[in-house]
C-alpha cells in the first residue's frame, strides 16, 4: 500500500483544466439531454392534431401533456437510489433504452387518447433518468472555476435545443407528415445510445465511493493526464459507501431537511409554471389572435431564451464563486411579474417579448436550480437529491397542464393561464429566497459540503 498522502478525488476534479475527455462527455450529455428536452415538450404540438379527432376536453388535453410527466416522476424518484448504489453509467444507459423503445412505439401504435397516454407514461420512466443523471455526471466532472457554466453548456444547452427542435418540427413538419413525425425523429436517439455505450465512463466520485481504485486511477489519468504518475500507486479519499443510509431518510435528516424541503417546494412551483406555460402556450396564443406558425414558434422561442437566461445566471454565479438563492429568486420574480403582465396587455410584439422573458427567467432559473441541488449534497446522495428535486418538481409539472386546462374549462378564457403561472413563479421566488436569509452561506454548485 502506498505511504503517500491520500488524494482527494473531489479536489482533483475541481482543479482540473478542461481537457479532451471533459469536452467529449460534455457533448455526449448535451446530445442525451437534447432528446430529453425534445421528448418532454413535443406533446404540446400533438394537442392541435388530436383534440378534435379524439374528442378531448381541455382537461383531457392537459392530461395528454402530463402523462409522460407522471412517468418522469416515478423515474426521477426511483432512479436515484439505483444510481447511487449500482452506478451512474448503467442507470443512464438503461434510461436511454426505455426512451428509445417507447418513443418508437408511440409513433407506430398510439392511435387514441389512452394508448398515447400509456406509452407516454412508459417513455417518461426513462426520461426521468436522463436529466437528473446528466446533471449529476456534469456536476461531478466540472472544474470548480467553471462549474455552473460547464453544467449549463453540458446539460441545459441540450435540453433547450431539444425544446427548440420540438417547436421547429411542430411548425414545419407536422402539417405535412402528421404528429407522428415528432416521435419518428425522436427515435434518432437510438444511434446515440450505441455511442454512449462506447464512450460513457462511470462517475469518478462513484468509483471512489465504491473503492473501485484501478478504474478510478485510469479515469483520473484521462481527465488529468499531467497527474497520471501521481495516481499510479495512490490511495483516494472517499465517502464510505457502506454507511449510506436510506436516501429519502438522509435527505430529510436534520443535516439536510431545510434545504431539501425548500428545494422541493421551489421545484414544484417552478415546474408547475414551466409546464403549464409550455403545454398551453401554442393554444393560448392562437386564442389571442396569433397565427398557427407563430403560436407554435413561441415554444421554440422560450426554450432558446431559457438557455441564454440560465447561462447568464450561471456565469454570474461563477464570477462571484457562489450561487446564492437570491440570484434564483430574482430570476423567478422577474419572470412571474412579466407573465402576469399578459393579463393586462396584448399584441404580437408584447407576446413575443414576454414569452422571451418567461423563458429567460423562469425556465433559465430552473436549469440552474438543478445544478444548485446537485451541489447541496455529498457524493453518495447527489443522484438521489437531484432525482427527488426533479421528481417532486414533476408533480408540479403534471398538475400544471392539467389544472390550467381545468381552470380554462371553468372560466372560458386564457387569462387564468397567466394568473396561475405568474403566481406560481412569484411564490417560488420567495420560497428559494428564504434560504438566503440563513446565517451560513449556501453551498456552491460544485461544493459537496453538507448543507445546513
Amino acid at each position: 500500500m502506498s505511504t503517500s498522502p491520500a488524494i482527494d478525488v473531489h479536489e482533483e476534479l475541481s482543479g482540473a483544466a478542461i481537457g479532451r475527455l471533459h469536452k467529449i462527455l460534455g457533448v455526449l450529455i448535451t446530445l442525451i439531454t437534447l432528446f430529453d428536452g425534445y421528448d418532454t415538450f413535443n406533446p404540446a404540438y400533438v394537442i392541435h392534431y388530436v383534440a378534435k379527432p379524439w374528442g378531448l376536453s381541455p382537461s383531457q388535453a392537459g392530461l395528454l401533456v402530463s402523462s409522460g410527466l407522471v412517468g418522469f416522476l416515478f423515474g426521477a424518484i426511483g432512479h436515484g437510489a439505483v444510481a447511487d448504489r449500482l452506478g451512474r453509467r448503467g442507470t443512464l444507459l438503461a434510461g436511454l433504452w426505455v426512451v428509445n423503445v417507447f418513443t418508437l412505439l408511440t409513433a407506430t401504435i398510439a392511435n387514441d387518447f389512452w394508448s398515447f397516454c400509456a406509452l407516454r407514461f412508459a417513455t417518461g420512466l426513462g426520461l426521468g433518468v436522463l436529466l437528473p443523471l446528466g446533471t449529476t455526471f456534469v456536476n461531478e466532472m466540472a472544474p470548480r472555476r467553471v462549474s455552473n457554466a460547464f453544467s449549463l453548456w453540458g446539460v441545459t444547452l441540450g435540453w433547450s435545443l431539444g425544446g427548440v427542435c420540438a417547436g421547429l418540427v411542430g411548425v414545419y413538419l407536422t402539417p405535412h407528415y402528421g404528429w407522428q413525425i415528432l416521435y419518428y425523429l425522436g427515435a434518432l436517439s437510438i444511434p446515440l445510445t450505441f455511442v454512449a455505450h462506447a464512450v460513457l465512463p462511470e462517475s469518478p466520485q462513484f468509483l471512489a465511493a465504491r473503492r473501485r481504485t484501478e478504474e478510478l486511477r485510469t479515469l483520473l489519468a484521462r481527465l488529468r493526464p499531467e497527474r497520471a504518475a501521481a495516481y499510479r500507486d495512490a490511495s483516494f479519499v472517499s465517502a464510505d459507501a457502506a454507511s449510506m443510509p436510506n436516501p429519502i431518510a438522509a435527505l430529510l435528516s436534520p443535516r439536510y431537511r431545510r434545504v431539501s424541503l425548500t428545494i422541493w417546494i421551489t421545484a414544484f412551483l417552478s415546474l408547475f409554471a414551466i409546464f403549464g406555460l409550455t403545454g398551453w402556450i401554442p393554444t393560448v396564443m392562437q386564442k389571442r389572435g396569433e397565427t398557427f406558425a407563430a403560436s407554435f414558434g413561441f415554444g421554440a422561442l422560450m426554450q432558446a431564451m431559457s438557455f441564454v437566461g440560465g447561462l447568464t445566471l450561471a456565469m454570474l454565479a461563477d464570477r462571484n464563486h457562489v450561487l446564492t438563492p437570491r440570484y434564483l429568486a430574482t430570476w423567478w420574480l422577474s419572470g412571474g411579474i412579466a407573465v402576469l403582465a399578459l393579463v393586462f396587455i396584448s399584441g404580437h410584439g408584447v407576446n413575443l417579448a414576454i414569452v422571451a422573458i418567461a423563458g429567460f427567467c423562469i425556465i433559465g432559473a430552473q436549469h440552474v436550480l438543478n445544478n444548485f441541488t446537485a451541489g447541496s449534497y455529498e457524493t453518495l446522495l447527489r443522484a438521489s437529491g437531484v432525482g427527488m428535486e426533479l421528481g417532486v418538481g414533476r408533480v408540479g409539472a403534471i398538475l400544471g397542464p392539467y389544472v390550467i386546462g381545468l381552470l380554462q374549462q371553468a372560466t372560458g378564457g386564457p387569462d387564468v393561464v397567466f394568473w396561475a403561472i405568474g403566481g406560481a413563479a412569484i411564490v417560488g421566488a420567495f420560497a428559494i429566497g428564504s434560504l438566503g436569509l440563513a446565517a451560513t452561506p449556501r453551498p456552491t454548485a460544485i461544493d459537496t459540503a453538507p448543507a445546513e
